[in-house]
């Protein structure tokens, strides 16, 4: 019994640790929304440059009306992707009775925000140049290393996610105008591997 009791505080003094020095109230339910959002956008995206389209590298030729549109759609994507994202994150927050916003979850925030504004800016420019054969993988490239470095101050696992989009990102930069492809893959597809996975080994066990 002592050894038993020994071994719940050794564990109860873990999670209270892990709690003060990681945000851990993410939830697989997050990922697998943020993925059926990007693949739904994806899909409308396809039609929006299939208008455009002249010959395989579609996303080379689209128009500069187009090119406003997809910017739109993405902002869209985005935003739905963090409604529903923060919605669920919520959610598992008050069944673990955690705090949602405080010194963790601020430099959570505030390491996964600068590569994102720092690709946001740089796809601006892209797009001002016309370059919007490279948006996609700078996207991913960015996105990637924002995982990366939020992982410190969140569950480790988001690590991989970041690690995946990057390796894609990199990739698509030596098939452009298969950009949508990539792009589908690493928001759409990976996201719901990892949302399932999260899902299945941490939000499970407050079900």
């Amino acid at each position: 019994m002592n050894t038993n009791q020994h071994l719940e505080n050794l564990s109860e003094i873990r999670n209270i640790m892990e709690r003060s020095t990681k945000f851990i109230s993410l939830s697989g339910l997050s990922g697998v929304s943020a993925g059926l959002i990007a693949l739904i956008g994806s899909y409308i995206a396809y039609l929006k440059i299939n208008r455009d389209k002249s010959g395989d590298e579609v996303i080379l030729n689209i128009t500069e009306s187009t090119s406003k549109e997809l910017f739109v759609l993405g902002i869209a994507i985005l935003v739905l992707a963090l409604i529903f994202g923060s919605l669920f994150t919520l959610i598992k927050a008050k069944k673990r009775a955690d705090l949602t916003w405080n010194s963790t979850s601020k430099k959570l925030f505030i390491n996964i925000s600068i590569p994102l504004i720092a690709g946001g800016i740089f796809c601006l420019a892209l797009m001002k140049y016309g370059m919007f054969g490279f948006i996609a993988p700078a996207t991913l490239i960015f996105y990637g290393l924002g995982c990366i470095n939020a992982s410190h101050h969140t569950l480790s696992d988001i690590r991989y996610l970041g690690l995946f989009n990057l390796c894609l990102g990199l990739i698509n930069l030596f098939f452009i105008g298969y950009g949508l492809l990539f792009w589908a893959f690493g928001f759409g597809v990976l996201h719901i591997v990892y949302g399932t996975i999260m899902y299945i080994k941490y939000d499970m066990k407050n079900v």
